[in-house]
């Protein structure tokens, strides 16, 4: 098996993030794709503004600026994760309140104290399956507790299969890493560990 580091988003390492999204994030073509996960911290009218943008400069190319304009200001927070010196994985992560989206409503209703939220995955696809997404999680968890946090979430589809939607990562993810779940609605449950 290969050696996955993770290794925190920081300056330095946006041009790896960019990099990771440019050319490994959704060669499947996953429908997720082209993304560049600038929209968990993207108020609608940031979106709007993007979106109207997408048909003079294209889609790929609208979300990279906007990414690169987000990293520069220091917005988009989470994990690289690196086989090598080539980013591989993303996981993004951060203080709850830092969140406009992607953090269900009813999450916020039924916190317990300083919480970091897990929002989203992508793994390169020649990656997926090699336990990246649990190592992410295990590095979110023990930085969290180092940083002082309460509890880390996570908010899982409620599906038995894996499908491209998944970005959240599934129950079975988080029940692994010892979460439990707290709160269900819909198609979503709220997963928590506390630390």
């Amino acid at each position: 098996m290969k050696t996955i580091v993770i290794r925190p988003l920081t300056s330095e390492l946006s041009s790896d993030y960019l990099d990771f999204f440019d050319n490994r994030a959704f060669t499947d073509n996953n429908p997720n794709g082209p993304c560049y996960c600038t929209s968990p911290n993207q108020e609608e009218e940031q979106i709007a503004k993007m979106v109207s943008e997408f048909k003079s400069n294209g889609v790929k190319e609208t979300l990279r600026t906007y990414a690169a304009e987000m990293l520069d200001r220091n917005q988009i927070h989470g994990y690289l994760a690196y086989d090598g010196d080539q980013s591989v994985g993303w996981c993004n992560a951060a203080d709850m309140e830092s969140y406009v989206r992607f953090v269900p409503a009813f999450a916020r209703d039924i916190t317990c104290g300083k919480t970091i939220s897990i929002v989203c995955f992508e793994i390169a696809p020649e990656y997926r399956g090699m336990g990246i997404a649990s190592a992410f999680i295990d590095r979110v968890c023990t930085d969290a507790k180092s940083m002082g946090y309460a509890a880390v979430e996570g908010y899982a589809k409620l599906s038995d299969q894996r499908n491209d939607f998944d970005y959240q990562g599934p129950l079975y993810l988080y029940q692994k890493a010892g979460f439990i779940e707290v709160a269900r609605e819909k198609e979503q449950a709220v997963m928590r560990k506390i630390l």
